[in-house]
């Protein structure tokens, strides 16, 4: 079955996934979902993640989660905000903070994904994406 929102679903899987501390999770692949990992990566809110072709055209991508020395969650929660129904867009001075800097908010720009502070360097504002923290 097609998935409508595949940016939600990748988060709904992460947050599922978090709550029964998995170690990894699976799901398709896409640009966009490898650029958000990736951001993910660098901010240390996951361990790593691979994407692999199965000899069909849909490639999958899976993603290693990262807990902390007692097995604490690192994401505690992540949201979506703009989504097919409601674009939420903001300028550079705007771009939301999240809890004062300890989570991020993820903004597609014309440079591609990137956080609110690289956003905010840069000077560059677009779609708001999702927060994580």
């Amino acid at each position: 079955m097609p998935v409508t929102d595949p940016i939600s679903d990748m988060l709904a899987r992460i947050h599922n996934a978090t709550r029964v501390s998995a170690a990894a999770v699976e799901m398709p692949a896409s640009q966009q979902k490898v650029a958000l990992a990736e951001l993910l990566r660098n901010e240390g809110f996951i361990s790593s993640f691979e994407t692999k072709s199965l000899g069909s055209p849909q490639q999958k991508m899976r993603i290693v989660l990262k807990y902390g020395p007692k097995g604490e969650r690192v994401i505690q929660g992540l949201k979506r905000i703009s989504r097919p129904g409601l674009k939420v867009y903001r300028p550079s001075k705007k771009v939301p903070r999240v809890f004062g800097g300890l989570g991020i908010s993820i903004i597609s720009t014309s440079k591609g994904l990137m956080t609110d502070r690289q956003a905010r360097k840069s000077n560059i504002g677009g779609e708001v994406v999702a927060q994580v923290w």
